[in-house]
C-alpha cells in the first residue's frame, strides 16, 4: 500500500490510499476514533480495509508530509560510507543522530523554504523509515516487525548555521526547510529496503546516487540504538542518512535557490519533488 496525507479540496486535512494518479480516502470514515495518520497507526488497523471514502485525483489534493506532526523526527548523519569519505571523517563507532521538528518538513510538491540569513541551503536526499508501533530495547533481529514503512526525506540543510557549534540542529530545523513524501510504502510491499536505490536530481541533473545498501549502520541498528535511548511510538520517522554529492562537497559549491526545483527518487518507493522558493 501507499499511504498518504493530504488537504481535501474544500480545507479538511485528510489520509488515504494512493492507486495510480487517484487516492481512496479513508479520513471522513476514521476521523471520529483516528482523526490523522499517525492516529491511525496506533491503532494497528488496516487501512485498505477502511479506505471506502470517495475516489480523488491526486492533482485536486494538497499533499501533506506523509505523518503530518509525528512525535519525534531522528536524523542520523554521517551514515554512509561515500559520504563520510568526501567528508574527511573517520566512520562512527555508533549512529550520529540529532533532531528535526515537524514544523521544519513540508510535503510533496510543497515549496521548501530558504531562509533569509543564509544562501548556503543544501539537498540530502534519505530513505525515511516509519515506526509502526510502540517498542523499546528492540533488537535488530526484530527490529523489522516494527516498521509501518517507508518513505523519502530530503533532510534539507543550511550549512554555515549548521556549523555554527559541533551541534547540527540549527542548520537543520529551519521552518519549512525539508521535506518528507509523496507517501509511505508499507513494509509488506518493500520487505529489502537495502536492496533499493536512490537518486537527488537538482534542476534535473543527478547530484547524489546510490545504493541505499552503503548504508554504515542499517536499519535494524538504527532501530535499536535509538529505541534503547526513548520509546519510539508509531509514526516517528527515521531518516537513515546521506550519502555522497552533497552540494557543500562540491568544487565549486552547488546550494538551492529560489526557482530550482529538487527531487528525490527511491526504486520502490517513487519520487519526492519540491519547489524551493524564499523566506518572506
Amino acid at each position: 500500500m501507499r499511504i498518504l496525507s493530504y488537504v481535501l479540496p474544500d480545507g479538511t486535512e485528510s489520509y488515504g490510499l494512493a492507486q495510480g494518479d487517484t487516492l481512496r480516502d479513508a479520513g471522513a470514515a476514521l476521523r471520529g476514533k483516528a482523526r490523522d495518520l499517525q492516529a491511525f497507526l496506533a491503532t494497528g488497523g488496516d487501512l485498505a480495509a477502511e479506505a471506502k471514502g470517495e475516489t480523488l485525483a491526486a492533482a485536486d489534493v494538497t499533499f501533506l508530509p506523509p505523518v503530518p506532526n509525528p512525535d519525534k523526527i531522528i536524523c542520523i548523519g554521517l551514515n554512509y560510507m561515500t559520504h563520510i569519505r568526501e567528508t574527511g571523517r573517520d566512520a562512527p563507532k555508533h549512529p550520529a543522530i540529532f533532531i528535526r521538528f515537524p514544523g521544519s518538513i513540508v510535503g510533496h510538491q510543497a515549496a521548501m523554504i530558504r531562509p533569509k540569513v543564509s544562501d548556503w541551503f543544501d539537498f540530502e536526499g534519505e530513505l525515511a523509515v516509519v515506526i509502526g508501533k510502540t517498542c523499546r530495547h528492540v533488537p535488530a533481529a526484530k527490529a523489522k516487525s516494527v516498521i509501518a514503512g517507508y518513505t523519502c526525506f530530503n533532510d534539507g540543510s543550511v550549512r554555515d548555521w549548521q556549523r555554527h557549534t559541533s551541534q547540527f540542529w540549527a542548520g537543520k530545523s529551519f521552518e519549512k526547510s525539508g521535506s518528507m513524501g509523496p507517501w509511505i510504502v508499507t513494509a509488506d510491499e518493500m520487505p529489502e529496503p537495502e536492496a533499493q536505490h536512490m537518486v537527488t536530481r537538482l534542476n534535473g541533473q543527478e547530484m547524489q546516487s546510490t545504493p541505499i545498501s552503503d548504508l554504515a549502520f542499517g536499519i535494524p541498528e538504527l532501530i535499536a540504538y535509538c529505541s534503547t535511548v526513548c520509546e519510539l511510538k508509531p509514526g516517528d520517522v527515521i531518516a537513515t542518512g546521506t550519502p555522497s554529492g552533497v552540494g557543500l562537497f562540491r568544487e565549486p559549491k552547488v546550494f538551492m535557490k529560489p526557482g530550482d526545483r529538487v527531487e528525490i527518487e527511491i526504486t520502490g518507493i517513487g519520487t519526492l519533488s519540491n519547489p524551493i522558493e524564499d523566506e518572506v
